[in-house]
């Protein structure tokens, strides 16, 4: 092969190179997923006015606004907030209590205050009795949602630290 032969080649090569990367798209990159899927961060925000309150949360999902992180707890314990209609099934989404270890001591589920068959925030409101571990001074009130699939890429779920009595 001579060298104008070989120019034409490698000029080729170079020309085809550059036309497949601007004409055949990137692979897409995955994504973080923005919703947590097994333990979130809890959110706290920070008060910037004397009317706001501080809340847990997993954003744009759910907002429990009792009881607040850190919160002494004692039975009968009232949990209320809003989530969006997703959260629940046939209005209610399941709610546990754990102990510093992980051992649930109390199960239930909280119910929806109006129709949950929306995309909107549903308040909710749930109670939960329990006597408090002779062991553990701290636990977990663990709100999820309901997933009737059964599939773990569906179960969200927000962990509320507390205090018992």
């Amino acid at each position: 092969m001579n060298r104008y032969t070989l120019a034409i080649v490698l000029f080729a090569i170079i020309v085809i190179g550059l036309i497949a990367l601007v004409v055949i798209p990137a692979p897409e990159q995955a994504h973080a997923p923005t919703v947590a899927t097994s333990t979130p961060d809890i959110t706290t925000p920070a008060t910037s006015t004397p009317t706001t309150t501080p809340q847990a949360s997993l954003p744009d999902l759910i907002t429990v606004s009792s009881p607040l992180p850190g919160t002494v707890i004692h039975s009968p314990l009232t949990i209320t907030g809003k989530a969006r209609g997703g959260w629940y099934f046939e209005a209610s989404a399941p709610v546990e209590l754990r102990d510093s270890v992980g051992k649930v001591i109390a199960q239930g589920h909280v119910e929806a205050q109006g129709d949950w068959m929306t995309a909107e925030y549903v308040t909710f409101k749930g109670t939960l009795t329990f006597t408090a571990p002779a062991t553990s001074t701290t636990g977990t009130l663990v709100l999820m949602n309901d997933n009737p699939s059964g599939l773990p890429e569906n179960q969200k779920e927000l962990d509320i630290p507390v205090k018992f009595k």
